[in-house]
């Protein structure tokens, strides 16, 4: 049975302007499980005066900052009740593996609790201004500000963006991805039952093409944070430009994987493959180019090899799945090009390649986890980003070798580095050109933590203080505390005696 998903806007559930809805469907097995609202330009415009008027009247905003991280702190704790549901929904949205969406959804409350916490510990500052004056700078919420989120980590990313937005006082339009709308429409509801006024939160699913570009376009924004990939990141970087809007963008990557040979080698290609096949490799920090001492090159990539090929893959339902399909049958289209290409480019592929065969993939988007060698510079693959489950091997010679490598690409949101030898990590890791960097570690995250990338990686960040701050502006108040008279404009005669 199809369920009917409807738009959020000042508390109400409504059906788009037009009536007209998109389907969502079940990567693992073909189905529609949900037919959901495609929100209007009219709908966006709607959104964003709910917001505003939620805004101006004070509702959220003046709250003080103590009530609000009580509010969020209600929230988190009713997340928390429900991850288990929520993460059955995720997977069904999504195709990514239970034991997965579980794990990931059980840090989540942790965003909340943390933002609320920076609101309540936000100080005012006071600049020296002089001995007859006191400065105050203030830092306000911003207004409204809209949240483009992508499919790949549904909740997460929405919590990521929301929790900071929230806690500095500002109303939310949120445009979730249309192959995962349906969370961030219950999140929302979760939000007002613990406490965050109608209107404040507001969420409009719909494409990318129309819901996503007319919100992009609105001049009634504060802010724009938007998550998925460059080129659609440049677009709505210069639609908000028209209206000097600012952007945050979390966008592409392509995240090597540093292997040197003082590692263990079991250890390494475990972390390896953590990196390369967590949500089918659909992360922006997958780790998608694994570069090796040319030292340890062959027994690694044998080990690794043996892993790869050990992955189950199967219903995301399932507990014992490692790995389920892709979101879409789009994606593993452009999946399989990439590696049709790299082939026909002279790479080798070591393991998989190809869309599994048996009765228990028919109706879904699977295809098998990749590991490909023989790729350099001159091959497609070098440089694209796949956003699947697919990575490729190749050596490096010495430490400037793996840095140079790993530098060569357009993109810089993450990186990890593989040693034992700690003054090797620290000069790996300070010399490449990436936002995140993991030693012996990866796909770490922490509310903390900041989190955002160098070169055509993205704008901004998110987490952190530097999250809170881009959700506020700085107000300066400058008190003239002197008790003498001050008349500029005077006369000569009359300044004399002033």
């Amino acid at each position: 049975m199809t369920e009917k998903i409807l738009l959020h806007i000042n508390g109400q559930d409504v059906p788009s302007s037009d009536g007209a809805v998109f389907s969502v469907k079940n990567p693992a097995t073909g189905e529609e499980p949900y037919a959901v609202s495609h929100a209007t330009p009219d709908d966006v415009d709607a959104a964003i005066q709910s917001g505003q008027r939620a805004f101006e009247d004070g509702r959220w905003r003046d709250v003080p900052a103590r009530e609000r991280a009580r509010v969020l702190n209600r929230a988190a704790a009713l997340l928390t009740e429900r991850i288990d549901e929520l993460a059955r929904l995720e997977t069904v949205q999504i195709g990514r593996t239970l034991r997965e969406m579980r794990a990931q959804l059980r840090r989540l409350p942790e965003w909340l609790e943390y933002f609320g916490a920076v609101a309540q510990t936000a100080e005012d500052t006071g600049p020296n201004f002089g001995a007859e004056h006191l400065n105050v700078v203030r830092r306000v919420p911003i207004g409204v500000i809209g949240l483009i989120t992508p499919w790949n980590h549904p909740l997460l990313i929405t919590m990521k963006k929301l929790s900071a937005a929230l806690a500095a006082g500002n109303s939310v339009v949120i445009k979730p991805s249309e192959l995962g709308p349906v969370v961030p429409v219950l999140l929302a509801k979760l939000l007002e039952e613990a406490g965050v006024p109608a209107g404040v939160v507001n969420v409009i699913p719909g494409l990318g093409r129309t819901t996503g570009k007319a919100l992009s376009e609105h001049p009634g924004l504060a802010k724009l944070d938007f998550t998925g990939g460059t080129e659609t990141g440049r677009v709505i970087a210069a639609n908000a430009g028209h209206s000097l809007i600012p952007v945050t963008a979390e966008l592409g990557g392509k995240a090597p994987v540093l292997v040197f040979e003082d590692v263990d080698i079991n250890r390494a290609a475990a972390g390896a493959l953590f990196a390369a096949f967590i949500a089918t490799g659909q992360t922006c920090v997958q780790g998608a180019r694994i570069l090796v001492d040319r030292r340890i090159y062959g027994d690694f990539v044998e080990a690794l090899t043996k892993r790869v090929s050990a992955l189950r893959l199967g219903d995301p339902l399932d507990l014992q799945t490692q790995m389920g399909p892709m979101v879409s049958e789009a994606q593993r289209e452009k999946t399989a090009d990439a590696v049709n290409r790299a082939r026909a480019q002279g790479a080798t592929v070591l393991s998989g390649g190809r869309a599994p065969e048996g009765q228990q993939y028919e109706r879904g988007w699977f295809y098998e986890p990749t590991l490909v060698a023989d790729v350099g510079p001159l091959q497609d693959l070098w440089y694209e980003e796949v956003f699947g489950p697919v990575t490729l091997v190749v050596p490096f010679d010495n430490e400037a070798d793996a840095i140079q490598q790993a530098n060569d690409s357009p993109f810089g949101l993450a990186a990890s580095v593989w040693t034992q030898e700690i003054g090797r990590a620290i000069r790996v890791s300070k010399a490449l050109q990436c936002g995140i960097v993991w030693i012996n570690d990866h796909h770490r995250i922490d509310p903390a933590s900041p989190w955002g990338g160098f070169k055509d990686s993205g704008l901004g960040s998110e987490n952190g203080l530097d999250a809170y701050n881009a959700c506020t502006k700085k107000q300066s108040l400058i008190i003239n505390t002197s008790d003498s008279h001050f008349d500029w404009f005077a006369s000569v005669e009359d300044l004399r005696y002033s």
